[in-house]
């Protein structure tokens, strides 16, 4: 993960969750201190310890102890403790929580994908079907829990979808333009949604075929056409349901939306131990009748 980005993203969101101050946390005394845990309330994989890591270095409080990423959690299990002054503690749980949660949710979902699809052959991917601003730190999830990201942007392969090649004026035409454009070292994918145009993407030859919304029995059948130096990937309607039934199939990818646009957060919270020892009080003004 990239440090530099990451601090940056945190930065942010304590400047949108802080505001000019908190408003509650500055009725504690600013030299008061305590420890907090995050405490899981839910079984899952555990996603974040960098994130932890980087928090408590920009909010000068000591990481006293965090679980490692890809752990396995139950209920009641300590995923984070730490150390410092009260009002800092309560300022960063939010944060803390909010990104700790989507990630490990994240983390947990890819990791149930795997294990039901069962296959050491296949690698489950992501999209680009992330939260706004989120990406790196959800395509981190993903790998955490066990899973292969899917292109990071735009730039990072050429990906001829069903739209270009309408605009292109087919699948033959587009896979030419690609590879009239980009060097050697950067892969080509062509989405295909009929046999008819598998056959023609199998003859202009890119690196990568994506066979969107077919069913188990139908890849099975389609795959023989494909040779073995194109890598072949599946995609569209594919779910934590039905991703066992994929398994045995000769395809190398499956791409699902499903790891990061609709996950649900794995649950927890924050306790905190020791705390308040002193409160500021307003001064009120003495009757000198």
């Amino acid at each position: 993960m990239n440090t530099i980005y990451l601090r940056e993203q945190l930065r942010q969101f304590l400047i949108e969750d802080i505001g000019y101050g908190d408003l509650s946390s500055e009725l504690i005394d600013e030299h008061d201190e305590s420890i907090a845990t995050i405490i899981a309330k839910e079984q899952g994989i555990f996603c974040g310890k960098p994130i932890a890591q980087e928090l408590a270095r920009m909010q000068q409080l000591e990481l006293v102890d965090c679980q490692d990423d890809g752990n396995r959690i139950e209920p009641g299990d300590e995923l984070i403790v730490l150390k410092g002054k009260t009002r800092v503690l309560l300022e960063t749980e939010r944060v803390l929580l909010n990104v700790i949660q989507r990630v490990s949710g994240i983390a947990t979902m890819t990791r149930q994908c795997v294990d039901a699809l069962d296959d050491d052959s296949i690698h489950v991917t992501d999209t680009r079907k992330t939260t706004p601003g989120l990406r790196m730190l959800e395509k981190y999830a993903v790998r955490v829990g066990g899973g292969y990201n899917h292109r990071l942007r735009l730039d990072d392969a050429v990906m001829i979808k069903d739209n270009h090649i309408v605009a292109l004026g087919g699948v033959t035409e587009a896979i030419h333009a690609a590879r009239s454009r980009v060097g050697h070292t950067t892969p080509i994918e062509v989405e295909v949604e009929s046999f008819a145009q598998l056959l023609e993407a199998v003859q202009a030859n890119p690196d990568i075929v994506m066979l969107d919304n077919r069913t188990p029995d139908e890849l099975r059948e389609w795959v023989q056409h494909i040779p073995d130096h194109i890598t072949i990937e599946v995609s569209g309607g594919i779910t934590l349901d039905t991703i066992a039934d994929y398994r045995g199939i000769r395809i190398d990818v499956i791409s699902l939306g499903q790891l990061t646009h609709s996950v649900r957060a794995l649950d927890c919270s924050m306790n905190l131990q020791g705390g308040m020892k002193h409160a500021t009080t307003r001064n009120t003004p003495t009757d000198v009748r």
